[in-house]
């Protein structure tokens, strides 16, 4: 076993600095495989042999190794150390040879993402798993399922701008139906970080609307967050259902999502007093689904949706009349004015530029 796993290091060595030696390499890769030469081996024996190789010089040779030493499972001191060489790897691998073997570099990123939440470092995953999907595809166009991990990693480490990266791409295919389901959700949840509420009601229809998503738990997180950027971003609920879906599917869709559509009812009498004491009765709910903060953000919309109304119908109302008005104190209404004065001007800067 040794003297085979040596010899195949030999090979490794010898065929991967030429392009026409490559194919005979992946060949021979294939085979040793096949015998289970690698999957037999130690976790420290396929460490050694990574250490007589460079991810960047014998990038194909040094993936087939690295997804064997990855299988294993290791303590958190170990975890950490696989980490370090699985994204030092990802950083200098040469594409076109991780290419010929795309399962298995998905493979390997994948760990690296577990190893990095189990890990509860989730930031560690975010630049490697970028690089990794620039590597896997030349075109920017495909969505593969490292897409949604690295949206994933993102949204746990709160890298919001870093994930909306990806999303201004334009996409034309996806490896798998799942893959383009859960970039859409992801997607969505990143583009509420970034308060692109537009873009996010984008995303999260498309998850509503997958065949046969409807009861699923993402899809039902997802028509709950829909709900609250549209109150946002429009102050009215949008109806987005698939027409497919049966009377049966609607009623029981709508049971688990009830309360939400209950705060759109409140909200839309435009009645403060009356959303706050809503959302108070239903705080424990709403904090129990991490939609709280979203939840306040509903009540700061209507905040805002009711001065404007009201500076459009008195422009010469004071802050007093105002916060009366509004169920609110003078000082949080010129809070609020003082806002949409800066989101205004932000406005027609950016259209006079």
């Amino acid at each position: 076993m040794v003297e085979a796993l040596e010899s195949l290091v030999t090979q490794i060595q010898g065929l991967s600095s030429r392009d026409e030696d490559i194919a005979q390499l992946h060949k021979r890769l294939r085979e040793a495989e096949g015998k289970g030469l690698l999957s037999h081996s130690s976790s420290s024996r396929l460490d050694s042999l990574l250490k007589q190789l460079h991810p960047s010089q014998h990038s194909l040779g040094y993936l087939y190794i690295l997804e064997a030493f990855t299988s294993s499972s290791t303590s958190k001191d170990q975890a950490r150390g696989r980490v370090s060489t699985v994204a030092a790897f990802i950083d200098l691998c040469v594409a076109e040879q991780i290419r010929l073997v795309p399962d298995k570099f998905i493979s390997v990123c994948r760990r690296l993402k577990d190893e990095v939440l189990s890990l509860k470092t989730p930031i560690r995953g975010v630049g490697p798993l970028r690089t990794a999907i620039r590597k896997l595809h030349s075109s920017s166009g495909r969505i593969t399922s490292l897409h949604s991990d690295f949206l994933m990693l993102c949204l746990l480490a709160k890298c919001y701008k870093i994930g909306y990266s990806i999303l201004e791409e334009n996409i034309f295919e996806a490896d798998q139906p799942r893959d383009l389901y859960l970039y859409c959700y992801y997607g969505g949840m990143i583009c509420i970080g970034q308060k692109c509420y537009g873009k996010a009601i984008e995303l999260l229809s498309n998850v509503i609307t997958a065949p046969s998503a409807a009861m699923s738990a993402i899809s039902i997180e997802a028509r709950k967050k829909y709900i609250l950027v549209s109150l946002i971003l429009n102050g009215q609920l949008l109806k987005c259902l698939p027409k497919s879906e049966s009377g049966m599917t609607v009623r029981r869709v709508k049971s688990l999502c009830q309360h939400y559509l209950d705060l759109g009812e409140v909200y839309s009498t435009g009645q403060i007093f009356e959303l706050e004491s809503f959302v108070e009765a239903n705080r424990q709910k709403f904090e129990s689904e991490n939609n709280l903060g979203l939840v306040k953000q509903v009540i700061s919309s209507l905040y805002k949706r009711n001065i404007h109304r009201l500076t459009q119908t008195y422009l010469t109302l004071s802050l007093q009349d105002i916060a009366n008005r509004v169920s609110t104190t003078p000082r949080e209404a010129e809070m609020h004015v003082l806002q949409m004065v800066v989101l205004l001007h932000s406005f027609f800067f950016l259209f006079s530029s």
